[in-house]
């Protein structure tokens, strides 16, 4: 299947091309200026390098899986949670640098190929990261100074000296983690976290900082910040969604490994592959066209902290919640009809329950309405964990489902908002 097969089709937004909607190989006009980012009024499309560019990253998803399927504690989903939120913030970084620097020349695919490589480099270290005998933690963090190093090359063609306000810090982020490889214990976890809060603090930075060098206010730097064309960048948040859905189904396979094909199997194949799909449901059916409407009504001052409000701070707990559940589903499905231990009924839970607070987050920030029924179920959908305990692996896979199932045809039935379109007014009033 090719990455257009693959993609999600956009018919919402009429193309301004004579012959068809615009290919990666259209060459945009120059622009003058320190901004490079085209028109928000023209269309632009995810390019089949950033789709072949995620994959790379949901590799990075793939390895954290590995390590919580092998070791179901509270200090790993910790440490995993550091990891994750370190590289989603660079993931998100060229997420939004793509959105204004298409890469539509050779020197910016090269440059997009070096950081797709350096993020491999970081997913190749993660499952010993933390290891204290192995110089995967030191490996790890020089790969991602290089995530951090291409990024902000890349990012001069849009902000030009600006960038130094991105640059340093996210550096610093990347050589405290590289210092955490050659530390252990409560040390090394504790300069993980000294990386998130340089890149938290990031945004700041960037807001105020070149205001006070060049005197520029701050209201003109949040509008070149919101200089985003809105269908790009919620499809290509979208597609990294869809894309580790496929953890989920990887898990499946992974987990019945060589069980003998017996209905009990089938069962818990078939809950697992159709709790797999409740989320995308309650993501993809109505959210994402309701955020592209959302986004594009916000005003470009607006627009750069939706974007992080929405696309990092909520997303976050959307894609960890994947990891934990294919994590989950790994460990489950070889003892489908058997008492599951605390940790493997506890990622099932957990990972759901994730995925349903970071969408109710997405939900609130872009004002979709409702989320009552979403936030009602986090707490039963945590209590399917005792089913998982005290009956089987089985039992608490259809009470997931039936949460779901049940969540989603609630807010169709008695939701005014869920039944109809909902106008931009709405979305923003």
């Amino acid at each position: 299947m090719t990455p257009e097969a693959a993609r999600p089709q956009r018919t919402d937004i009429p193309s301004q091309h004579k012959d068809g909607p615009p290919r990666e190989t259209d060459t945009p006009p120059r622009r003058t200026g320190t901004s490079a980012a085209r028109n928000p009024e023209v269309p632009q499309r995810v390019t089949s390098l950033e789709l072949f560019f995620d994959l790379v990253f949901v590799y990075t998803l793939t390895q954290l899986t590995v390590v919580i399927a092998h070791d179901l504690t509270w200090a790993t989903a910790g440490r995993v949670a550091l990891v994750f939120v370190v590289l989603y913030w660079m993931y998100s970084a060229y997420a939004y640098l793509t959105n204004q620097v298409p890469p539509d020349r050779p020197s910016r695919r090269l440059l997009m190929l070096c950081g797709m490589g350096a993020f491999l480099i970081c997913a190749l270290s993660i499952p010993h990261v933390f290891d204290p005998d192995s110089n995967a933690g030191v490996v790890f963090g020089l790969g991602f100074l290089l995530v951090v190093v291409v990024h902000s090359v890349l990012y001069t063609r849009s902000h030009g000296r600006d960038v130094i306000w991105y640059a340093v810090p996210n550096s610093l982020a990347a050589l405290a983690v590289t210092a955490a490889g050659l530390c252990t214990g409560p040390l090394a976890d504790g300069l993980w976290i000294l990386a998130i809060v340089l890149q938290f603090l990031t945004p700041r930075l960037a807001e105020y900082g070149p205001a006070r060098r060049s005197g520029r206010s701050t209201s003109e730097l949040r509008i070149q910040m919101g200089e985003l064309h809105p269908g790009h960048f919620v499809e290509r948040h979208g597609l990294l969604l869809i894309v580790s859905f496929g953890e989920s189904v990887i898990a499946i396979g992974v987990g019945i490994g060589d069980l003998p094909f017996t209905a009990s199997v089938f069962t818990g194949v078939f809950l697992a592959l159709t709790l797999a799909g409740a989320l995308w449901w309650t993501y993809f059916v109505r959210d994402e066209g309701g955020a592209e409407h959302a986004f594009a009504a916000t005003p470009p001052d607006r627009r750069w902290w939706l974007a992080m409000t929405a696309y990092y701070y909520a997303f976050l707990p959307m894609l960890l919640g994947v990891a934990f559940l294919a994590a989950g589903i790994k460990k489950s499905l070889g003892h489908i009809g058997e008492h599951l231990h605390t940790g493997p009924a506890l990622a099932l839970a957990g990972g759901v329950a994730l995925f349903l607070v970071g969408d109710v987050a997405f939900r609130a920030a872009m004002r979709l309405f409702p989320v009552g029924y979403r936030a009602a179920a986090v707490p039963v959908v945590l209590a399917t964990a005792l089913l998982g305990v005290h009956v089987s692996a089985l039992a608490q896979l259809l009470a997931l489902v039936v949460v779901l199932v049940s969540m989603l045809a609630a807010e169709a039935r008695w939701s005014p908002c869920a039944r109809r379109a909902v106008t931009p007014e709405e979305l923003t009033s």
